[in-house]
């Protein structure tokens, strides 16, 4: 995240260690640590070489790989800027001018920028703002940057919880929820999915955008389909056949399926389910 004396990004230096569980860095320069499996994904501000090394020699460890590049290289190319979406404009804290949702997006995912998060975003605000469905509660799955929970906080969802697998995706979500003033709102909680399950009885509206491969285990289990609404996203067109056999057929319908630069997005609902939302 930005922390004085930093305004903005503009490089990041990037040092992948065959470790985890490091101790606190204090250094004015970090943007954060990302947490992969049994590595960790340190980010600068500045090169930061000599005090990787120590890190190393002091854990024993060594690095796997590291990176020089630009921000906007770190965003496929995309420049974070501010963008509108539905009845949402998003600006990111560097910018001034008037916007309803402000993002540090640090060096998650989920800037709004990626067309299934934008998309995402769209469907949110399609659905959060219809009044006959009355939404009260969000599950947001691979939350991010906590984008889109705060976008259904704005529109007046009390009850949501964010999870995220990536430490600092929770740290930066967390700390978007603040700049929002909507953290009163939205719990963001560290978990892998692979290991514990969503609880997703009584959830009005579901949001999951996630990989293909972990959407599949999640359609297999019968505990999943007890939302009442859901998003869904993270997969191109090629993958559909196998998520669309994983489905619960008999048990789910269709309200929407679409598509955005290639990548998926789909909006079912359980046939029990207590919205009464017509098929499009």
């Amino acid at each position: 995240m930005l922390r004085p004396p930093h305004t903005c990004y503009n490089h990041l230096y990037v040092y992948h260690l065959d470790l985890i569980g490091l101790a606190q860095i204090a250094n004015p320069d970090l943007i954060g640590v990302w947490i992969e499996d049994d590595t960790s994904v340190l980010f600068f501000h500045t090169a930061q070489d000599k005090l990787v090394e120590q890190i190393c020699q002091d854990n024993n460890c060594s690095i796997i790989y590291q990176a020089d590049l630009s921000y906007e290289d770190w965003e496929a190319g995309q420049q974070i800027t501010t963008f509108s979406v539905g009845s949402f404009t998003v600006a990111p804290v560097w910018e001034k001018g008037p916007a309803d949702i402000r993002l540090d997006p640090s060096v998650i995912f989920g800037s709004g920028f990626h067309p299934t998060t934008r998309t995402c975003l769209s469907l949110v605000d399609k659905y959060v703002k219809t009044p006959e469905l009355d939404i009260t509660s969000m599950l947001d799955l691979g939350t991010g940057t906590g984008l889109l929970s705060i976008a259904a906080a704005k529109h007046g969802v009390k009850n949501i919880i964010g999870v995220d697998n990536n430490p600092l995706a929770c740290e930066v979500a967390t700390h978007n929820c603040l700049i929002n003033d909507v953290n009163q709102h939205i719990t963001i909680k560290e978990a892998d999915l692979r290991r514990t399950p969503p609880v997703t009885a009584g959830v009005d509206l579901l949001v999951a955008n996630l990989y293909r491969g972990l959407l599949e285990e999640l359609f297999n289990s019968e505990s999943f389909w007890q939302a009442n609404l859901y998003i869904l996203s993270g997969f191109i067109r090629s993958m559909e056949a196998d998520l669309l056999a994983a489905l619960p057929a008999d048990k789910i319908k269709f309200l929407e399926r679409t598509r955005s630069e290639n990548w998926c997005l789909w909006v079912l609902a359980p046939n029990d389910s207590k919205f009464m939302v017509t098929t499009q």
